[in-house]
């Protein structure tokens, strides 16, 4: 009986002893994960722009806020994207071409930075990629898909009353025909005109050439860095030497994630598990989904 009464007790001291080891480790990886990290002094801002990209009010006023926030000597632009909305993309490039009239912002592009992502790229200083990485992917986008053979099949016949022959066209029981591609047409390229515009102005290439590399092509940094439409092979810590060098950035500031912010508290391992769920699914890591209509967006297309 003493030996098992002993027992007992042994047990039940390691159980306590594995539950306050558990709970100290959840604390350390809240403390590592759920709080942002401190910026003190001076220091150089990263701006992450992950997954698909739409218009993003809360990333907007991160970037607005840089401008005027002293302890920021430089701004490095993360980015590893597909692209996404051109409004998203156009949105992303104005604020950046506004925020580098204040102080130095150059670009590392990751495995990808291709359509409204390069459109993001251009808007810094300088652009910095893998010898590897996917770059380009200038143009424009609008997908049509005509679903009228199937619902005759299944049945169901589809009507509508509209105020103009374009209004709500085009139909996805119809192909696009006439005056309805006509307009989509128009559309795509009044969007398509301006993205070559910006990259001939800010790549400072002779329209013709901007416009030879605007057929959708993707290419490696490598090659980018040929056809003039990145600037240099390299990640984060070239990035760094080239702000120190030619920009006069101060040599080893600390480089802080200033958006996305981690989520404060507990709610940090839901953020955490969801975020990584739409990085696997190219989606952005927070924020709505939103990709109707006009977008910039490389896609690896499927034969039919």
């Amino acid at each position: 009986m003493i030996a098992a009464d002993t027992y007992r007790r042994s047990r039940g001291l390691w159980r306590v002893l594995a539950f306050i080891a558990l709970a100290l480790a959840i604390l350390a990886l809240a403390g590592r994960f759920a709080w942002p990290e401190t910026k003190g002094g001076a220091h150089i801002a990263r701006l992450v722009v992950d997954g698909t990209i739409a218009t993003d009010p809360a990333r907007l006023e991160a970037i607005n806020a840089l401008a005027g926030d002293d302890s920021v000597k430089a701004v490095i632009v993360s980015i590893n994207s597909p692209g996404g909305t051109t409004a998203g993309g156009e949105e992303l490039y104005e604020a950046l071409s506004q925020l580098r009239s204040e102080k130095p912002v150059v670009s590392v592009i990751h495995e990808l930075g291709a359509s409204a992502a390069y459109m993001t790229a251009i808007g810094t200083d300088h652009i910095f990629a893998r010898r590897l990485s996917i770059v380009g992917s200038i143009g424009v986008l609008y997908q049509h898909v005509n679903a009228g053979k199937l619902l005759d099949t299944i049945g169901v016949d589809f009507d509508k009353v509209a105020s103009g022959p374009l209004k709500a066209e085009p139909d996805f029981n119809e192909p696009m025909l006439g005056a309805v591609r006509a307009s989509i047409a128009a559309l795509v390229d009044d969007s398509f005109q301006w993205f070559v515009d910006i990259v001939a102005e800010r790549r400072a290439l002779p329209r013709p050439q901007a416009l030879e590399l605007a057929d959708g092509r993707i290419v490696t940094g490598r090659i980018g860095v040929e056809t003039g439409l990145i600037d240099a092979i390299g990640g984060e810590y070239e990035a760094q030497q080239w702000l120190e060098a030619e920009r006069d950035v101060p040599a080893d500031l600390d480089i802080v994630t200033v958006y996305p912010q981690p989520q404060q508290g507990l709610g940090w391992i839901a953020d955490y598990m969801s975020g990584q769920a739409r990085a696997v699914l190219g989606l952005p890591a927070a924020g709505p989904i939103t990709l109707d209509g006009l977008v910039s967006l490389w896609q690896v297309g499927t034969a039919s």
